[in-house]
């Protein structure tokens, strides 16, 4: 979420009646209810997030990693789940709204966003030895979606923003490594980012 600052704060300084009306709307039982409800908020917040992350993360994750290694893992394992979200490209025909050209750049901006979070996802899911981190993570992109950076540069509290989303980024990269230290997950993780290919692979 730190990752995420100043999009939140964005919403926070965008939301017309204040962010606790905000969190206080969306945290009652009926607009809940209406979520749930949802077969497209389901498949983004819920479904999505918890299938992709058991195939992509933990099936793929512990087969690739004895045969290249971890590092090698988390940069190809993001692969396949780029590639997995080309199917996007079938709705969009569908709708007949967009050119080839304009579906062709948003497949390669997908897969390009779709890989980095992937390399994301399975660093922590190797770090910390749980499932639950990488489906949290995911469920929360899905809800925040891509930052929007062109409405923070036209924003009248643009100084403000630009400074929340590079505190984000800061913040985001001094507290990755000690925030997944395996010690605070209470397991020996599945392996380290040092370990060398098994032998047994070949």
């Amino acid at each position: 979420m730190m990752l995420f600052l100043g999009p939140l704060v964005q919403l926070v300084v965008e939301s017309p009646k204040g962010i606790l009306f905000e969190i206080k709307m969306r945290c009652n039982l009926r607009c809940l209810s209406l979520c749930v409800r949802d077969l497209k908020w389901m498949r983004n917040h819920i479904v999505a997030p918890l299938t992709e992350e058991l195939v992509f993360r933990a099936c793929m994750l512990p087969v690739l990693v004895p045969c290249t290694g971890p590092t090698a893992a988390i940069f190809i394992c993001p692969l396949f789940f780029g590639v997995a979200h080309f199917h996007h490209i079938t709705e969009q025909l569908r709708s007949g709204c967009d050119t080839w050209g304009d579906i062709l750049i948003t497949a390669v901006f997908q897969f390009a966003y779709t890989y980095v979070f992937g390399i994301y996802s399975a660093f922590i899911f190797i770090r910390t030895g749980h499932l639950l981190a990488p489906v949290l993570c995911h469920s929360f992109c899905n809800c925040m979606g891509f930052p929007e950076f062109g409405r923070a540069l036209k924003h009248p509290l643009r100084p403000v923003l630009l400074f929340c989303y590079q505190l984000g980024v800061a913040l985001f990269l001094l507290c990755l490594l000690p925030l997944t230290d395996p010690f605070f997950y209470g397991v020996t993780p599945i392996c380290t980012l040092f370990l060398n290919p098994r032998a047994f692979c070949s």
